[in-house]
Order: C-alpha cells, then structure tokens, then sequence
C-alpha cells in the first residue's frame, strides 16, 4: 500500500492523512491517522525513525515505533514494514513464498550510500532462513519489487555533489542527470532511474511502480502527494504518506 494524503484527520498544511509525528502536525490526529491505516490494513505499521542511512531493522513482535534505521525486514504476520516520504523514494520488496517482506528509504543520500544493497542483503538473509541453500541470485530471482512515488525527474535539482556520489560508483550514471535549464552549475536527477539502476546490479531486472513519468511526481501531483521541496518553505512544513509492505495473516 502506497497512501495518498487524503482519506485522514489532519488540519492544513497537514490536511489530511499525515503520517508523520515529526513535522509539527497535532499529535492526536497523527495517532487517529496512524490508526486508520492499521485498520485499513490489517496490521501493525511500523515507523521507523529515518536519518538517511543504510541502517536496517529486522521486525519482530517486540518491535516499537521509533527505531533509528532506513530500512526493514519482516518474516512474521501482521507486521508492516513501513517507510514514510514525502519526495524521497520507498522501495517495497517481496519474496514469492509470501514469507519475507521487505522496506528501504532511499533519498539520494541513502541510495548513494547503499541503503538498498544493505536492505537486500538482510532480506537474503531472512529468506536463508528456511531456505539455506538459497544464493542472493536465487532470491532476486524470485523476488518482486515496486519503486513508489518520489520527487520526479523534472523538479529534482540538485549540485555537482549529488552527481559525483553516484558517477564516482557508476559512470554509467551519468545518464540519470542532466543540466538544469537556466541554472549553472545544477542538475536534474532522475531518482527513480537511478535507483533502478542499484537494483539491477542486485539481479532485480524488472521493478515495478514509478517508470519516472509525471503521474508519480511528488512534487507536481500536489492534490495527491505532500512534498517537502514544493511546501516546507511556503507553508512551514508539509505531511509524510507511507508505503507500506505486509505478510497478512
């Protein structure tokens, strides 16, 4: 599940399914959203408290809200692994035995520093566990993934610094930027892409969900998406939406 910001209590600039307990909206009515979702879903989502590392959690019944991490990693029902974002990218993964599920958080900083390759590396591990003798090839062989809704490759501007973290590993990366029109020494990066990009190199060749086009654009789908590069400065502060992956009871 990938929510929307509509459907929840909170007042504007948080109006109204926020999700977020971070961003100065009420929190009673980030608790009767938080609880709204759990009821939609038939589970108990987890947040994490994300810091745009490599972190990763493997979710257990004792776990509580607030573990510092970028990623999870869940094998037991009822047990959401949840990524909250408000331009950054969520990537959801899934093993084909309905028994490992996984999360990861991945801003530039975190994919730059490997956030999805330390995800997948814990998620193998967890499919190991009652498959030993599965390879990591055989596991991103039996593995679906689904890339959702980010800050799109038309409102991403970023400096030579964000470049050089992802060119300096790939110099095929070169290709997810491009100059910034009318902006020196900018660029406009193609999250998405670029995450594609990562989970290829783990032998996923066939994600799902944002393809890069318009329609998952955080930043220009303003009645569907909060976005923290189109509101934070204008209105002080926006909501966070989360995706949200579960092995159901």
């Amino acid at each position: 599940m990938f929510t929307s910001r509509d459907g929840g209590v909170s007042r504007a600039p948080f109006d109204s399914f926020n999700l977020g307990d971070h961003v100065r909206d009420e929190p009673m009515d980030v608790a009767a959203n938080r609880a709204r979702l759990s009821g939609a879903i038939g589970a108990r989502p987890v947040f994490l408290k994300q810091v745009h590392g490599t972190d990763v959690v493997l979710l257990e019944e004792t776990t509580t809200d607030g573990a510092e991490a970028d990623a999870c990693v869940s094998d037991q029902s009822g047990l959401a692994c949840t990524i909250m974002v408000a331009d950054c990218l969520p990537v959801l993964f899934a093993h084909a035995s309905g028994r490992v599920v996984a999360a990861a958080h991945a801003g530039w900083r975190g994919l730059a520093a490997g956030v999805l390759e330390r995800c997948f590396e814990r998620y193998v591990q967890a499919v190991q566990r009652f498959e030993p003798g599965a390879s990591p090839a055989d596991v991103a062989a039996n593995t679906w993934s689904w890339l959702g809704p980010c800050i799109g490759p038309h409102a991403f501007e970023v400096g030579p610094e964000v470049k050089q973290a992802f060119v300096a590993q790939d110099p095929a990366a070169e290709s997810c930027f491009e100059a910034a029109p009318g902006v020196a020494s900018k660029f406009l990066a193609d999250l998405s892409t670029l995450a594609r990009r990562r989970l290829k190199g783990l032998g996923l060749h066939d994600p799902q969900g944002n393809d890069g086009s318009p329609r998952w654009c955080t930043v220009s789908q303003t009645s569907s998406f909060f976005s923290h590069r189109r509101d934070a400065v204008a209105l002080g502060s926006t909501g966070r939406m989360a995706a949200c992956i579960w092995i159901a009871d």
